[in-house]
Order: structure tokens, then C-alpha cells, then sequence
């Protein structure tokens, strides 16, 4: 059995890492939580694996110390004493490049930084994507084993047969406004694209934190924009609190389209999540989000943004949805399949650090 000390170990990329049958005899550690109950913005806590002492306090209930995410705040400093701290015991460290830039942070240099640190310690590296291989080796000079995103979601509701739609419904989840997102003119875009085709509607949604001027996430000029776009006839903007897990899955389930309204980025769960339920995705140009899962790209990052390219691919889905052409969407089978290969080839990455 190997024992890998993972952060995080509770996300559902993460728990879908592992064969579904335990066959990889591979045992990831529960996340430590935190005795004062602190979170951070969002509900979920700092990894204290993370923390300064624990690798020490803990070296000999874990083989394998796996990084993935969930160090936004953690100073590069504290990362430098973990590594140090891996290695006194003679313990490998694998890293997952998830995010080549960090949705949560305005400015790269911050996440650049503690990834110049991991990327160096690192025993091994795996990423999502070709490209994101490629970027690695450019920076770094290091190689990278490219292993897929696993399934999101349960068999239950891969294999729910979708809703008939008799309307065309484009949506732009603007969550809450994390740093990444630059919703208003992809959604002014939008708006004016719907209203030349028939039978469509455009789903604003906004978590109601964004209003609230205790929270973290308040940005009430940004909210107040995007409701201004429900005069529109063809337009719905819905505030609301964070959705359940079963309200999310339904909600992506009744679009026909997603829009991802990201400036800059690498990779996405969510693109995953409408792939499991056959909602097609419009991603923009920046990052890997097109080598992922097969989806419509219009040009949009930090320096540019092209209305005709999100035009064009937004008639296509159109066209597709109107010839009554499915999405890409998973199957069971298929997302078992990969996972079992994930679960094979992350034991195997395991393994090879071991030696």
C-alpha cells in the first residue's frame, strides 16, 4: 500500500485520482482540519499540510507528498521550509501544474514565484494538457507527464438523459467575480449576438455575495452592471447564494451553451463538469481550456477580446443545437476507463519517485 499525503485530498479532482475499485492500493490522507474551524472566502480551509511542522509531525504516515492546489496564500518562504522538509526525511515530492497562472490572483508574480519553488523540489511533474507540458518545459526546463482531468460527476448523472429544449439558452455563471473573470463585455457581447437569433436566452448568474459589504467577494458596481442587462427581453440575471451541488448540476444541465469569461487561466473542472452532462462549452483562447475537451474558442485574454470570433462560435452551437447535433458529452464507461488508466499511471508515478 502507498501512502500519499496529498493537498488537498478531499477535492473531487483529487478523490477521482483512485481506482474506483481500490485496486491501485494507493491511500490518500483525509485533510487536516483545522481545530479553530477557520476558512477562507469560499468555506474551505488553508491546507495544513502546508503549515510549517507538520511534514515533521507527520513524516511516517505518508510515502509520497503530492501537491496539487490550495496554496494560494502560502508565502514562498513556507513553501521553501516544506520542501526542506521533505527532503530531511528523504521524501519525494510530485506536483500537479494545474494553473500556469492563478485564477485568484490579479498579478502572476506571487503564484510564479511558489511555483519556481515547487517546480524546482518537484521529483515529478503531471499536468492536464500538451500545452501546458510545453509552457513547463519553456519556463522550467523540466518534463511533465500529461495524465487527463477525471470525471466530476456520479455515474447517476452521466447517464441522465438530458431535457428536451425547445429554447436555446446560452449561460455566463459569473460566480463571484473571482480575479480571472471579466464578465461585463463578454455578456454585453452576448446580448447583442442572442438578440439576431431566434428563440434564445442568455442566464446571468451572480452569487448574492458580490452585494454584501461584509464579504469578501463585494463588488457591487460589477453586479450592478450585469443586472442591468435584464431590461433585456432575451436576457435573465439571477442573483442568488451559492448553489447546492444538485442545484449546480441542474443548472449547467439546462444550458445548451456555457461561456467561460476568463482573461487568463490554464485549465477547468467546470468544462469537465459540462462535458459529464453534454452542455457544450465556449472557452476563451487563453490558457488549455481547447486541448481539454473539445469546445468552441473566441479570443479573449488579458490583452485582446474578438466579438466576431465569440459570434462565430456561438452561430455554431446555434447551428448544431437547431440540426438537433448533441454536445460532447462522457459516458460512463468511457470516464471509468480513464479513470482506472489515471489510477494505474499516478501509482505508477508514485512508484518511479520511490525509487
Amino acid at each position: 500500500m502507498l501512502r500519499i499525503a496529498s493537498v488537498p485530498a478531499s477535492h473531487v479532482y483529487v478523490r477521482h485520482l483512485g481506482d474506483p475499485q481500490g485496486r491501485d492500493d494507493v491511500v490518500r490522507l483525509a485533510d487536516p482540519v483545522p481545530a479553530d474551524g477557520r476558512t477562507v472566502p469560499g468555506g474551505w480551509w488553508p491546507p495544513l499540510m502546508l503549515e510549517p511542522g507538520w511534514v515533521t509531525a507527520n513524516h511516517h504516515r505518508f510515502d509520497v507528498f503530492h501537491v496539487h492546489f490550495g496554496f494560494d496564500a502560502v508565502g514562498a518562504d513556507v513553501l521553501t521550509a516544506v520542501v526542506q522538509g521533505l527532503k530531511a526525511f528523504d521524501k519525494p515530492l510530485v506536483y500537479t501544474v494545474h494553473d500556469l497562472r492563478n485564477p485568484h490572483h490579479h498579478e502572476p508574480d506571487q503564484h510564479t514565484v511558489q511555483q519556481d519553488v515547487l517546480v524546482a523540489a518537484a521529483d515529478a511533474l503531471i499536468t492536464l494538457t500538451p500545452g501546458a507540458a510545453r509552457e513547463i518545459n519553456r519556463r522550467w526546463d523540466r518534463r511533465t507527464q500529461v495524465l487527463a482531468h477525471p470525471h466530476v460527476l456520479d455515474k447517476s448523472h452521466i447517464e441522465r438523459p438530458r431535457r428536451a429544449a425547445d429554447r436555446f439558452v446560452v449561460g455566463v455563471h459569473a460566480k463571484s467575480l473571482r480575479a480571472n473573470m471579466d464578465t461585463v463585455p463578454v455578456v454585453a457581447a452576448l446580448t447583442e449576438i442572442l438578440a439576431d437569433l431566434p428563440n434564445t436566452l442568455l442566464r446571468i448568474n451572480i452569487h448574492d455575495e458580490v452585494f454584501d459589504p461584509d464579504n469578501y467577494w463585494y463588488s457591487p458596481d460589477v453586479g450592478a452592471a450585469l443586472s442591468e442587462f435584464n431590461r433585456h427581453e432575451h436576457v435573465d440575471v439571477c442573483v442568488h447564494p451559492y448553489f447546492t451541488e444538485d442545484e449546480l448540476w441542474d443548472y449547467l444541465a439546462g444550458l445548451s451553451v456555457s461561456v467561460l469569461p476568463y482573461r487568463f487561466g490554464t485549465h477547468s473542472g467546470w468544462l469537465e463538469a459540462c462535458f459529464d452532462l453534454g452542455t457544450a462549452v465556449i472557452a476563451p483562447s487563453c490558457g488549455f481550456y481547447a486541448e481539454q475537451r473539445e469546445c468552441g474558442v473566441f479570443t479573449f485574454d488579458e490583452h485582446e477580446f474578438d466579438s466576431g470570433t465569440l459570434r462565430a462560435a456561438v452561430s455554431a452551437a446555434y447551428a448544431r443545437w437547431r440540426s438537433g447535433q448533441p454536445a460532447p458529452r462522457s459516458t460512463w464507461s468511457g470516464r471509468l476507463a480513464e479513470r482506472t488508466s489515471l489510477a494505474e499511471a499516478h501509482r505508477a508515478v508514485y512508484e518511479s519517485v520511490l525509487r
